[in-house]
């Protein structure tokens, strides 16, 4: 596919993919100050890393997540797809209390009119659109605490691979692009949010009992213990997101959410090794790390949910059943 360019001297521009056009605004508004770069470079950056980011994105409806202003000013959330969207940009119905029209990023001009709106990062849902509540993935966000180093938070993730390598589950792991990690596990499709909230949590708890010094599962801030790395299991629950792969984020030097190896993480890393100027030619460089995450080696939870059931469940209620 040939690469897209954004003129770097036009403040308003049309492009046109076949019989669909694309009409970017306000290109040379500065979105980071301190780092100078503006409208023009953000959606460079997600028409280089396209190839690689919609498939991530494909039959998901996505959060948006806008910053009319560039990454230091205000932002809202927006779930309802705009009235005024071109015919062409998919949504995904998901119920709520209501029923929300989700966008649908499917393809490069869905991708930039969506970027245009001022949208940094992408918030996808973890469930495809044809059963948005059976998810295909599980996931850790692991977050340092008060006191707590991005240091403390690799170790976190290093033990977080030995758990799951323990249990031959699958893990890949990214940098949130802001102050932590992510580590992702693919799953078959079959148990609802709900079960994958419950896997996830009693995961985290085991995994903090194990290294107390190290890690907590305690999501109530008043009682964490300082120096500690969140296991944030509840980014598992019914409507949560967490910002996709390849997103930028909000950051004085627009980092980006940069998938990496586990030996990458075992030399040493930092967030602000992975950038909007760098992460496209490491991508050309070595492709898509994340690719496995789409693949067909997918973990079924099924046992551990019915494992879990079973010790949950009162004794005169399993004599009952």
């Amino acid at each position: 596919m040939p690469r897209t360019i954004v003129p770097t001297d036009q403040e308003t521009l049309m492009l046109a993919f076949g019989d669909r056009a694309v009409r970017l605004t306000n290109l040379r508004k500065m979105f980071w100050n301190e780092a100078g770069l503006t409208k023009r470079d953000l959606i460079q950056y997600y028409a280089d890393v396209s190839p690689y980011l919609l498939p991530h994105l494909a039959d998901r409806g996505v959060t948006m997540k806008r910053f009319p202003n560039g990454a230091a000013g205000a932002f809202f959330y927006m779930k309802h797809a705009p009235v005024s969207r071109p015919p062409w940009v998919k949504v995904c119905p998901i119920p709520h209390k209501e029923v929300i029209d989700f966008v649908m990023v499917s393809d490069l001009p869905s991708l930039l009119w969506v970027i245009n709106l001022g949208c940094i990062d992408l918030h996808p849902w973890y469930g495809r659109c044809d059963d948005p509540d059976r998810p295909d993935v599980l996931h850790f966000d692991l977050d340092p605490g008060p006191g707590a180093e991005f240091a403390h938070v690799c170790e976190a993730a290093l033990r977080v691979r030995e758990m799951l390598d323990a249990l031959t589950m699958p893990s890949f792991v990214k940098t949130s692009g802001s102050k932590g990690l992510h580590v992702y596990v693919p799953i078959a499709r079959d148990p609802v949010q709900k079960e994958v909230w419950t896997v996830a949590k009693a995961l985290a708890q085991d995994l903090a009992s194990r290294h107390p010094r190290l890690v907590t599962a305690e999501y109530r801030i008043a009682k964490r213990p300082r120096g500690r790395v969140l296991v944030d299991y509840n980014q598992n629950a019914w409507g949560r997101s967490l910002a996709s792969v390849y997103s930028v984020r909000p950051t004085p030097r627009a980092s980006v959410s940069t998938p990496v190896t586990w030996e990458e993480l075992e030399r040493g890393i930092t967030i602000d090794m992975f950038r909007i100027d760098n992460v496209p030619q490491r991508l050309h460089e070595r492709g898509d790390l994340w690719k496995g995450v789409l693949g067909n080696e997918r973990f079924d939870l099924r046992p551990f949910i019915s494992t879990l059931a079973r010790l949950t469940t009162p004794r005169g209620a399993r004599s009952a059943a």
